[in-house]
């Protein structure tokens, strides 16, 4: 077997025996973290790794977390969150709930976002805002669930929190371990889901799905951000990463509210509409 062959056999064995969809991902994304792991391991070949993944269920574990996107960050791009900002305050006039997704949270430190930037504007009513962070992960999601961060020596999480003023009325620091304070944790709940292969959410009036598009082929993205708008209200919003688009078969369902920023509206269609346009699209 050449090695293409050989990593296409990982592949399939990683999506058909550790149920992690790897044929939605760019292979460039996938070998970068594959190759990782087998430095790890000190395996040299494709085909020697996969002999070590078929039989140690400990590596199997180690390369699912490595897949798993964990890239994230307290208030992550400043700019973006003002825009969040305005949305929440819309939302907050105009619903007694506040209803939020944050999709492939990571260890949650986006829905803790949410949470103390509604705990800290006037204008928004927190005890009306209910955050509820998902991933596949399922030690991001005990982090998440903690509440508890350790700063490491490329990571200055004061300086993340510091977008707001007072943010120690919300997390409460011990040296270099920050802990989100029970009020926040409060509006946050955690549970684990696939955006790929798991069913729609219900009734959400704003998802934030930032920076996992970017990793996934564009074949594959029509059904996750079907999947989405199925989950929100109609004239719910969606935002995406600042370096990620809505692919223009399904631009119908999304109107631009910010395109600087990538936040979108939902669009008042039915999600049978959805479904018809992507069955055309298969078809052309």
């Amino acid at each position: 077997m050449t090695d293409d062959d050989d990593f296409d056999a990982l592949l399939a064995f990683v999506e058909d025996e550790l149920a992690f969809a790897t044929s939605h991902y760019n292979d460039s994304y996938l070998d970068r973290r594959i190759s990782s792991r087998m430095r790890r391991t000190n395996c040299e070949t494709y085909a020697s790794y996969f002999e070590t993944l078929r039989t140690d269920a400990d590596e199997q574990e180690a390369l699912l977390q490595a897949m798993s996107i964990n890239v994230t960050g307290f208030f992550r791009n400043p700019d973006v969150w003002d825009g969040i900002r305005e949305v929440l305050r819309s939302l907050s006039e105009s619903n007694d709930t506040v209803r939020v997704w944050s999709a492939a949270c990571a260890d949650g430190r986006e829905p803790y976002s949410v949470a103390m930037l509604a705990h800290d504007d006037p204008a928004i009513d927190a005890d009306a805002v209910q955050v509820l962070g998902t991933d596949i992960s399922e030690p991001a999601l005990e982090t998440a669930r903690s509440g508890v961060y350790e700063e490491s020596r490329t990571v200055d999480i004061a300086d993340q929190l510091s977008f707001l003023d007072r943010y120690d009325a919300y997390v409460e620091q011990d040296g270099r371990t920050f802990r989100i304070d029970d009020a926040v944790q409060s509006n946050v709940s955690f549970e684990r889901h696939d955006l790929i292969n798991d069913e729609p959410k219900t009734g959400f009036d704003l998802v934030i799905c930032r920076n996992l598009f970017i990793y996934i082929d564009n074949e594959y993205k029509r059904s996750m951000l079907e999947t989405i708008a199925k989950s929100l209200q109609q004239q719910g919003y969606l935002v995406i990463g600042k370096a990620e688009t809505i692919p223009p078969n399904l631009k119908s369902a999304f109107t631009v509210r910010d395109a600087r920023l990538r936040i979108y509206h939902r669009d008042a269609v039915e999600t049978t509409s959805l479904t018809s346009s992507a069955a055309k699209s298969n078809r052309s």
